[in-house]
């Protein structure tokens, strides 16, 4: 009996040998890899979770580049991005709002996407500046609102509102630092965003272009306002 296990056992072997070793060979061959792909979409997006609660936008009402008052109500059931930039930025500005111009491009002309624009240099960056800056890059959405506050008011959005670094550096060049990112946020008002490898929340996306990145923010961005937009 305990032959026959054996022969069982090896004609199980010499099978499995024929049907699957020579594809190993050619994957190996090939050098075709299975790898987990971070830039995959969590569906649905996640929220951004701060003490157990997802995280909404912080209220805010402030001027844009029509001297117009915008705030949380007038992107209320819209799917949109926020930015903290100011426009004599020498450094990091031009590329955010380059990619931020592929996103309003592709989506702008839709009545339920919007963008906001914070200035961090609001002595600077009156109305009329934002207005000629919206203008220099081509912005024709009525639905990207270039934003300016007084200054106390914009960094308690940035820092503790959204908890996006930005501050006065007299020593980097154009005198302000900030971080780069983009916020997304869903027709509610929550922050939303994809999980990463571990399947932590990303929070926020990069507005720059990495080159050490598998996928760059705004093309993670083109998909994830797709999903957003239709829940």
């Amino acid at each position: 009996m305990n032959n026959y296990r054996y022969v069982g056992l090896i004609i199980i072997v010499i099978v499995f040998g024929l049907l699957f070793i020579p594809k190993i060979i050619d994957r190996v061959a090939s050098n075709t890899q299975v790898e987990s792909n971070r830039s995959v979409p969590a569906k649905p997006l996640a929220y951004i979770k701060l003490n157990g609660e997802a995280k909404k936008v912080p209220q805010f009402l402030m001027l844009n580049q029509d001297s117009l008052m915008i705030g949380n109500e007038d992107f209320k059931g819209k799917v949109h991005l926020a930015e903290f930039f100011f426009t004599r930025c020498p450094t990091i500005c031009p590329v955010m709002n380059k990619n931020m111009k592929v996103l309003d491009d592709r989506f702008g002309d839709r009545q339920d996407f919007g963008i906001a624009s914070f200035t961090i240099d609001p002595d600077n960056d009156k109305p009329y500046v934002l207005k000629k800056y919206a203008e220099a890059y081509g912005v024709k959405s009525q639905n990207w609102h270039f934003l300016t506050d007084k200054k106390a008011t914009v960094y308690e959005l940035a820092n503790t509102g959204f908890s996006i670094f930005a501050g006065i550096n007299p020593a980097v060049a154009g005198g302000f630092e900030h971080q780069g990112y983009f916020a997304l946020i869903d027709k509610q008002g929550y922050i939303r965003s994809r999980v990463d490898r571990f399947e932590n929340p990303i929070v926020y996306y990069s507005g720059l272009d990495r080159d050490d990145d598998q996928m760059q923010g705004v093309d993670m961005l083109l998909e994830d306002i797709e999903l957003l937009l239709k829940e």
